[in-house]
């Protein structure tokens, strides 16, 4: 049976089951320091605050980008609608 993979993503150990994208993992964890580190140079907040800002900003990103995701399937359907009713009336 293969070891997990460890990575240390802001001081914390991270262990991920093999065969888990590493390229995307490291890229996703190098997002996250990058924002910590930016939220953390505008200082005053506890690390857990920091944190929690951190999961509310990112999740914000995922809730928005659900968002335009739903409007693009959306616009996709209009436009091929109008393109079987093109199609239809030229038969």
């Amino acid at each position: 049976m293969s070891e997990n993979i460890n990575l240390t993503v802001l001081d914390l150990d991270v262990a991920f089951k093999p065969g888990a994208d590493m390229a995307r993992v490291r890229t996703a964890a190098c997002l996250l320091e990058e924002r910590y580190d930016d939220l953390r140079a505008r200082g005053g907040q506890s690390r857990e605050a920091l944190l929690i800002y951190l999961a509310l900003g990112l999740a914000d990103d995922v809730v928005q980008l659900r968002n335009e995701l739903g409007d693009v399937r959306s616009r996709v359907k209009t436009l091929l609608s109008r393109i079987e009713n093109v199609d239809e009336n030229r038969r």
